[in-house]
C-alpha cells in the first residue's frame, strides 16, 4: 500500500509514516517474521521465509548467536511468438536476522524447511558440573 503525504483537508498522524516501512518495491516483507519459544530443554525457533529456496538459506550459530540469512534472486523473462524477448525482470532480496540464544548445544541444532516456514531446535547444553575440591587449611 503507498502512502501519500497529507494535504490540507487530511488529519496528519506521524506515527503512520513508516507503517509499511518493510515493504520492498514488489510488495514483500524485507523482513523475517520470527517466533522463539524458549524451555528449559531448548530454543524453538520458526521463520517466515516465502518464496524462499532452502539452498538460498544460510544458518549458523556462533558466539550463543544464530543467524539467518536468506537470497532469492528471481528473473522473469516475456517473449513473443518467435521466441524474441519483449521484457526481462530481474530482482533480488536478501534478508539477515541475529538472536542471541546463550548455552545452546552447536553440534545438536536441528533445522526443516517446508512450505516456506523455516523450524530450528537448539537443545541446551548440559549445566556444566564445577569440581569443587576441599581445601584443608595447614
Amino acid at each position: 500500500m503507498m502512502r501519500y503525504l497529507p494535504n490540507e483537508n487530511t488529519v496528519f498522524d506521524p506515527m503512520t509514516v513508516f507503517d509499511d516501512f518493510d515493504q520492498d518495491f514488489f510488495g514483500g516483507s524485507t523482513t523475517m517474521k520470527t517466533d522463539i519459544k524458549e524451555t528449559e530443554n531448548d530454543y524453538q525457533v520458526k521463520a517466515e521465509l516465502p518464496g524462499f529456496k532452502k539452498d538460498g538459506i544460510h544458518l549458523d550459530y556462533n558466539n550463543d548467536t544464530l543467524r539467518i540469512n536468506a537470497n532469492h534472486d528471481l528473473t522473469h523473462e516475456h517473449k513473443d511468438e518467435q521466441g524474441r524477448v519483449l521484457r526481462q525482470e530481474r530482482s533480488s532480496r536478501n534478508i539477515s536476522r541475529s538472536f542471541y540464544l546463550p548455552g545452546a548445544d552447536a553440534d545438536k541444532i536441528a533445522a526443516t524447511y517446508d512450505g516456506g516456514l523455516l523450524k530450528l531446535t537448539l537443545p541446551k547444553r548440559a549445566p556444566e558440573t564445577e569440581d569443587s575440591h576441599h581445601i584443608d587449611i595447614n
